[in-house]
């Protein structure tokens, strides 16, 4: 399902391969390609198959916001192991009602497969919990989560009436390594999440889903910001990947967006932040409720994470000289993380 009747330049068509020639289809695209297949790679990214397994990762991540709560899930496949988690935190009372993590077993307890949109399926299953995000029929997916902290999300998105996707696709420093990620902005969703004793409805809020696979590097670093409406919605990321995946949705259009700036405090980070780009077309402030986190120390690998959750306020638009559109209280979240993995 390619993603969209609105087409803005300077995005070309997504590629059906993420290869082209024996290197990365290097560029920002509309819609997305069907499978991500890094066996083509030749001459500089050419790596043996052992090389691969250590360093291929993939990740799904969803996240929902409503005016009454923010869920965040991911289900993370790093070859050599795998992870999850999803967490719910209520903004009315401004804490986290659940925050589920778990590590598992290569092969055994997760699967992100390299079809991104058309025939997605992840999962994750271990003691006392199931995650699990598969396309049902045409433009719907089915959204289930339980787990034993007492979690329970039902609900289909759908992306029938969805902005453009976004794909990237670019090599990653020196040493072979490649990566690839869709991102969607506001989906429709429709369903409810039970936690803390409390039910929300989740009709009326957005999703939005991040999709990446690539080769990358044993040290890994970025900043990431993202936040969705009907009407605007964002992509911003600081790090391993450039500017490759900044973006701006507006009006149902995608935008390419420069370099983003990430003022804020590694040592205070539930204090303000400040996010902007380089090229003048977005200039934000965010203001966090709340924060998830998580420190791991595996000996062989090890990695730092958190994701505030908040609003951002500013002011965005779609060109140099174009008309500012004012962004007040929009729901979502930044990131700051570090892995060895």
């Amino acid at each position: 399902m390619k993603s969209s009747t609105h087409h803005a330049e300077p995005f070309g068509a997504a590629p059906h391969s993420v290869v082209h020639d024996g290197s990365p289809a290097t560029g920002r695209y509309c819609g997305n390609p069907p499978l991500i297949d890094w066996s083509g790679l030749q001459g500089a990214f050419q790596r043996n198959a052992l090389w691969r397994r250590f360093h291929h990762k993939r990740w799904h991540y969803l996240g929902i916001a409503t005016e009454h709560c923010f869920i965040g899930i991911a289900i993370v496949d790093l070859g050599w192991t795998n992870t999850a988690f999803v967490y719910l935190f209520d903004r009315d009372q401004k804490k986290l009602l659940v925050d589920y993590a778990q590590d598992g077993l290569p092969g055994l307890t997760a699967c992100v497969t390299d079809r991104p949109v058309q025939g997605a399926a992840s999962w994750f299953k271990h003691t006392g919990a199931r995650l699990r995000y598969r396309q049902l029929k045409g433009s719907r997916y089915k959204l289930m989560v339980k787990v034993h902290q007492g979690l329970e999300i039902d609900a289909v998105v759908d992306l029938k009436d969805a902005a453009p996707l976004l794909t990237a696709i670019g090599p990653i420093g020196d040493g072979g390594c490649a990566h690839a990620t869709v991102k969607s902005s506001a989906l429709a969703i429709h369903g409810s999440a039970h936690a803390g004793g409390k039910t929300f409805q989740l009709d009326g809020g957005v999703a939005s889903f991040d999709y990446s696979n690539g080769l990358l590097a044993r040290d890994t670093q970025w900043r990431w910001a993202s936040a969705h409406s009907p009407t605007v919605g964002f992509n911003l990321q600081h790090g391993y990947f450039g500017n490759h995946e900044n973006v701006l949705w507006l009006d149902g259009k995608l935008i390419a967006l420069g370099n983003a700036h990430f003022d804020f405090d590694p040592q205070q980070p539930m204090k303000p932040w400040h996010i902007r780009t380089d090229d003048g077309l977005l200039d934000l402030s965010f203001q966090p409720e709340g924060a998830r986190q998580q420190r791991k120390n595996l000996i062989i690998a090890a990695s730092y994470y958190i994701q505030p959750i908040g609003t951002f306020s500013g002011k965005v638009k779609a060109s140099p000289r174009g008309a500012m559109h004012k962004v007040e209280h929009l729901v979502g979240v930044t990131e700051d993380h570090q892995s060895r993995w």
